[in-house]
């Protein structure tokens, strides 16, 4: 009896899905039309991007980029109903570096960008070198010395500062945290207040080298709201996580630090805290104490937004299991080790849109500069609305402002998307 085998000898070709399960139709049917409400949804909601787009098409279409002032625009427009983007050709250099930026010294504001984009790549990319961090680590020194000016010295010494500091803390480290933390924090404070000037003064007499100095009162536009932002980004984020750690900390004296201090940033408005970065802080300093106003304003927008990521951090940590923190106990870490390698990563990564959203919150309120005299970008305004020749200029100018704003909050949410997707362990 021949025998016979129940298994197919070779693998039929793959088939083309049946109709109407694939394909553009599929689609449409299944987002768009999948019943009466969805289907009357997407037809009131296309009528009216269709009106949009109908209503605004000229306005974009018929716009007018190169004229001497806006009657003149306007007089090239005609009828036609189009916009006015003269105004942006006219004064592109005051919407990037400010109206009072140095035309000879752009340069210095385009290379810090340019290099600011370098130093960010391997913080914001981990799949790049790590060897980049040191670039990261030294560019705000350089980044300070290309926009303010004066001796290199200066930003190298006071990055020599925070050496010491770290010399110190490994020092110190054997006898016990708290006096590594302390010896950490007053020997670059004794150098920055006692040696670090003259130290940066003998060197400049040896080898020279020096930018022109730029006051803050000379920047603005897009540069300021970079500089304030960014800084009030960077410099938040340990800050708050720092203060999201003292909070849930059992020691009374920093349980009761980070509890008022993040209830008392919080009750107040980044418009009060602003106005005492301009004025009521310098009864606060010596006589003749000469306090840089965007440097108060980068202190005090760092506090206000660590405020709210330390709530938020806070809420990543209060999402984890307890057995978490257990686990790491009985695998005998102490309490940094845990919260470094085992806690806050976990934390962090349930925080990121919350994080997110502060972010762009902070960026989008860098506006609110402009009510203690630095022309950011909402300040260009009074300049435009001040001058004869771009008087009465309203829409457009809101239009471009609203737009880089839009390009930047959106890149920081589209980012925001992609690092939640590439740490999604559980999926994996």
């Amino acid at each position: 009896m021949a025998s016979k085998s129940f298994h197919r000898r070779e693998m039929l070709p793959q088939q083309p899905p049946p109709p109407g399960v694939a394909g553009p139709l599929h689609w449409i049917r299944e987002n768009l039309f999948p019943g009466p409400v969805s289907a009357a949804q997407t037809i009131i909601f296309s009528g009216l991007l269709v009106w949009l787009v109908y209503w605004a098409f000229p306005w974009f279409w018929y716009s007018e980029w190169s004229a001497p002032n806006l009657k003149i625009c306007r007089e090239l427009l005609g009828d036609t109903g189009g916009a006015c983007f003269a105004f942006v050709t006219e004064r592109w250099h005051q919407f990037l570096f400010g109206p009072t930026f140095p035309a000879a010294e752009r340069w210095r504001m385009v290379v810090a960008f340019v290099l600011l984009l370098i130093a960010l790549a391997p913080m914001l990319y981990p799949m790049l070198p790590r060897k980049m961090m040191w670039f990261s680590a030294a560019y705000p020194f350089l980044m300070i010395w290309l926009v303010w000016g004066g001796s290199l010295w200066d930003p190298i010494m006071a990055a020599v500062g925070f050496g010491i500091g770290a010399a110190v803390f490994m020092g110190l480290a054997r006898f016990g945290t708290l006096p590594a933390v302390l010896g950490a924090i007053i020997a670059p404070v004794l150098w920055w207040l006692y040696a670090s000037g003259e130290a940066a003064d003998a060197l400049q007499s040896v080898v020279a080298l020096e930018l022109p100095a730029i006051q803050s009162r000379n920047l603005g536009g897009l540069s300021i709201a970079l500089i304030i932002g960014l800084s009030g980004i960077l410099l938040s984020l340990p800050l708050g996580v720092l203060l999201a750690l003292g909070r849930q900390s059992n020691l009374f004296i920093i349980h009761a630090v980070s509890v008022g201090f993040i209830e008392f940033i919080r009750g107040v408005p980044l418009i009060t805290i602003l106005i005492a970065a301009q004025s009521v802080l310098g009864y606060f300093l010596p006589p003749g104490t000469n306090f840089d106003i965007v440097l108060r304003v980068v202190i005090l927008v760092t506090l206000f937004s660590a405020a709210y990521n330390a709530e938020t951090i806070r809420g990543g940590l209060a999402a984890l299991p307890k057995g978490q923190t257990e686990a790491a106990q009985a695998l005998g870490m102490n309490y940094w080790t845990a919260q470094r390698l085992i806690i806050l990563p976990q934390a962090l990564k349930i925080s990121i849109p919350g994080i997110v959203n502060n972010f762009i919150g902070l960026f989008k309120d860098t506006t609110l500069v402009s009510i203690i005299g630095i022309y950011d970008l909402l300040g260009l305004f009074n300049i435009l609305d001040a001058s004869t020749d771009w008087k009465g200029i309203y829409w457009e100018f809101y239009f471009v402002i609203g737009l880089m704003f839009f390009i930047i909050c959106f890149s920081m949410s589209r980012y925001s998307l992609w690092l939640e997707k590439r740490l999604r362990t559980d999926v994996r």
